[in-house]
């Protein structure tokens, strides 16, 4: 029987390597809009963040968010993001 491949990903803030499901993929749209990916799939430059709101906190003092897709992060997603998460 054939193993199925689970992909791994690397959050931005820890550096640490996990499944795909456990993180957050914020996404910066052709158009220059941020958008936070729920399928995974959406078209544009990614970057993925661990489910944790300690996390969350501290892309939004570091701007690392900002730096990995070269566009300024409104408030409103880490607000989002940290309603969710």
């Amino acid at each position: 029987m054939k193993v199925k491949k689970i992909p791994m990903r690397m959050c931005i803030i820890t550096r640490e390597k996990c499944e795909k499901k456990d993180l957050i993929r914020i996404v910066r749209t052709p158009e220059k809009n941020i958008i936070i990916d729920e399928t995974g799939k959406a078209n544009g430059k990614g970057a993925y963040l661990k489910k944790d709101k300690e996390v969350i906190e501290k892309a939004q003092k570091t701007k690392a968010l900002n730096r990995v897709l070269e566009v300024e992060i409104p408030d409103s997603i880490f607000e989002e993001l940290k309603n969710k998460y």
